[in-house]
């Protein structure tokens, strides 16, 4: 393993209050950072420009209708769809009142004009949920709207079997539950708690759902979007409880700088990872659904996998599988094309090791220079690590190099009818010049 590979660098730590959990951490706009933990403290991470340079800056958001006492368990937030605008934000937790644990479900987004995408605004503008369940994960996704339009919902995953939806009521200005089965008919019938879920947008007005439960079951299912129905589904068993399920192409989707852009013939993969299996991915699972499986060797040497992502981290337009471990370790693979001497298997390419186990893994651009970060929020807190702008700026410089030279290799090659039609232009206007030139 070749630790020259490893991209990063560390460039801060901000400690938190008390610790979080892997429903802790997510991205609120294009460059915040929003962490949760248990002791009912929200805190906001974001770089800004202090004394003429960018330092990172992290302070605890005074969400309304969270008591002091409450242990927060899951928080998650979202930009409306076009054309509506607005951050949202949800956070469940669980208030101990002594006699009982009662659960709720706080939705905070501000409809005010110039407020909607203001945290310490939408923190005010709360419409607070008693829950009759205990909370697990909170995820947000699109889905079609019945006038064809887009629209963002929250799903929240409970220990009552069920996944409960959450979506907006324009008129009212307020979010409502509202029938799962309406728009996720693959939610409908559950085989245990959901433990995490994860859905992908595909062509044809189509969405990929998948999620693993607590006892160990797998499910993923094909769906038609509008007036929704299951197409394919498939189900697989694990030993173990399903701690990540995580769908993406295994191409980059964005266009390269050399010009060239990702492909994606080899279709979509499902990423599952357990608490004391052998993460595996399924390869191609709109064609093929769970029966072609590659896993991730090594991978369950350091605990339980608790976190992971799937990002294009050197910029060669293919993706690496970061898996994040309760045994303190990032691991990082790179699929390998099958050759004449082996098939196709993902190589593990390096690893790092930190001071406490990973929880949640989140690749976004926080300083705004147009180049990501890696943020991993750990049980003692939150990591930021850097691309080495030396190699990143070497890797641009190579890039616009093959470009330009290739520019120059099409202007010599120019079309020979191309060039006739030139000389024949040249040769008629000298013609013409020289009957001007004897005419006077």
């Amino acid at each position: 393993m070749d630790r020259e590979l490893y991209p990063f660098a560390e460039d801060s730590f901000s400690r938190f209050p008390s610790q979080s959990n892997i429903y802790g951490l997510c991205q609120a706009g294009e460059h915040e950072l929003l962490a949760a933990t248990l002791k009912g403290k929200v805190v906001s991470f974001t770089y800004q420009e202090l004394q003429q340079k960018i330092r990172p800056v992290a302070k605890e958001v005074q969400f309304t209708y969270i008591p002091v006492d409450a242990e927060i368990v899951s928080i998650d937030a979202f930009n409306k769809s076009s054309p509506k605008s607005g951050l949202v934000v949800g956070i469940t937790f669980i208030k101990d009142s002594g006699d009982k644990a009662t659960p709720f479900l706080n939705i905070y987004c501000d409809y005010e004009p110039g407020s909607e995408f203001n945290l310490e605004s939408i923190a005010q503008s709360c419409l607070n949920l008693e829950l009759q369940f205990t909370p697990f994960q909170l995820y947000h996704t699109e889905v079609q709207s019945d006038d064809g339009g887009r629209e963002t919902v929250f799903l929240l995953s409970g220990h009552d079997q069920r996944v409960h939806l959450y979506k907006e009521n324009a008129s009212l200005h307020q979010f409502e539950e509202q029938p799962v089965e309406r728009l996720f008919p693959e939610l409908k019938q559950l085989p245990s708690n959901v433990l995490w879920m994860d859905m992908l947008c595909i062509p044809d007005g189509q969405r990929l759902s998948a999620f693993g439960c607590q006892n160990g079951c797998v499910g993923l299912a094909v769906v038609k979007q509008y007036q929704p129905e299951v197409l394919q589904s498939w189900r697989v068993q694990f030993d173990s409880p399903i701690s990540i399920v995580l769908l993406f192409p295994l191409s980059s989707q964005k266009e390269l700088l050399s010009g060239e852009k990702g492909s994606d013939s080899e279709g979509y993969n499902l990423l599952v990872t357990s608490t004391i299996e052998m993460a595996v991915v399924y390869r191609n699972v709109q064609d093929k659904g769970l029966s072609q499986s590659l896993f991730l060797a090594e991978s369950d040497q350091w605990d339980a996998v608790l976190c992971a992502l799937v990002i294009d981290l050197d910029f060669d337009g293919q993706k690496e599988v970061l898996l994040g471990t309760y045994g303190q370790e990032l691991l990082c693979y790179k699929f390998q094309h099958a050759t004449a001497g082996e098939e196709g298997h993902f190589q593990l390419l390096w690893q790092r090791s930190f001071k406490s186990p990973l929880l949640s893994i989140i690749y976004l651009d926080l300083t705004g220079d147009g180049l990501r970060e890696l943020a991993i929020l750990t049980l003692k807190g939150l990591h930021i690590l850097q691309h080495s702008l030396t190699s990143t700026a070497d890797l641009v410089l190579k890039r616009l190099a093959k470009r330009v030279e290739a520019l120059n290799v099409d202007s010599k090659l120019e079309p020979i009818e191309g060039r006739k039609t030139h000389e024949t232009e040249k040769d008629s206007s000298q013609e013409n010049l020289r009957l001007n030139t004897s005419s006077n």
